[in-house]
């Protein structure tokens, strides 16, 4: 077993941004010539996640609709009193969608589904540059 771990970093827009980061992922996998094994990805910070779905238009709609109904940017948040930010939405997105995740790879391959990516969502109330962390444990 071998493992390797690499970073790279992607700017954001905030505001519950839906970033595909699958490319980068297979790139990383590539350049360490792993076969069999295990990636996970995670996302510095506490305003952001990471997810897989189907990248395409209806979705990048549907998520922002579907999270400001389950934690509302305009909500009173406890967080926001005590450092006076205007973040507590993010902070509770993120905390439900989680910050990291593992995808098994085969033959060199991630083992998504046909209309599967994975994608980082950026939570925060303004701009910002996120490290992402991948590791690779595999043969």
């Amino acid at each position: 077993m071998r493992v390797a771990t690499k970073t790279f970093s992607v700017s954001t827009k905030g505001h519950t941004d839906v970033i595909d980061v699958t490319d980068k992922l297979r790139s990383c996998l590539s350049r360490e010539k792993l076969k069999s094994g295990n990636l996970t990805v995670f996302v510095s910070g506490s305003t952001a996640g990471i997810t897989t779905v189907e990248y395409e238009p209806g979705l990048l709609k549907d998520l922002p609709e579907a999270f400001e109904q389950i934690a509302p940017e305009n909500k009173r948040y406890h967080h926001n009193e005590t450092w006076h930010d205007g973040n507590g939405y993010a902070h509770v997105r993120s905390s439900l969608l989680g910050t990291s995740l593992t995808v098994p790879f085969s033959n060199g391959e991630l083992l998504l589904g046909t209309w599967q990516q994975v994608v980082l969502i950026d939570f925060d109330n303004r701009s910002r540059k996120r490290e992402l962390v991948v590791q690779m444990i595999g043969e």
